[in-house]
């Protein structure tokens, strides 16, 4: 049985990970297509697909790769046309750290709305010029000022409304970054305890 898939997000067009589907037929190990297209009431071959699915080692990428696509036919990724349908409908608001840190990284790879919006938003606080942040999303060098201009105009409006909040006498709400700094305080200060005995 394989280990659980952890590689890096495919690039987009690659499909070399096909090559290492436990689906793939060869003269040693031969695989019915046809298996990951069955009925809803054909349990057993769903079953029978479903356990193949489980030893595959890119069986996340394949179902990156079915929901990027918009693929909602048979079986992909381990999980039938009905239990993909609700991540398809959600598949937008996607926004996995891992694939804009890789994006950020120079890889060319699918990324959400939600994602594109993360890697704007990095991009500009780490004072990218907007010619790299067109080069990263593949698009003109005027739609990346564009999207500077949006992300300047959101941190200037969230910090207008924490200021009007905080006059006002209510808790401004904890930002993600602060949220984790708090916790990594309390972890560190669990552990200097621990250490001090």
């Amino acid at each position: 049985m394989h280990s659980p898939e952890t590689q890096q997000p495919r690039t987009l067009g690659d499909n070399t990970w096909q090559d290492r589907a436990a689906c793939l037929s060869t003269a040693h190990h031969q695989v019915d297509p046809e298996l990951f297209f069955p009925e809803p009431d054909e349990m057993d071959r769903i079953r029978e697909a479903k356990a193949l699915c489980v030893q595959c080692p890119v069986r996340n990428v394949c179902l990156d790769a079915a929901l990027e696509n918009g693929d909602s036919v048979g079986i992909r990724g381990g999980m039938t046309e009905e239990e993909r349908e609700p991540l398809h409908k959600k598949l937008e608001q996607r926004l996995d750290y891992a694939r804009v840190n890789e994006v950020l990284a120079g890889r060319d790879i699918h990324l959400t709305k939600a994602e594109r919006r993360a890697v704007t938003r990095i991009a500009y606080q780490s004072e990218l010029p907007a010619s790299r942040l067109a080069w990263l999303l593949k698009i003109t060098e005027e739609h990346a000022e564009k999207l500077y201009r949006r992300t300047r105009r959101e941190i200037r409006n969230r910090a207008v409304d924490q200021q009007k909040k905080a006059s006002t006498g209510k808790k401004a709400p904890r930002t993600r970054t602060k949220a984790l700094s708090e916790a990594k305080a309390k972890v560190q200060a669990r552990t200097d305890l621990g250490t001090a005995a």
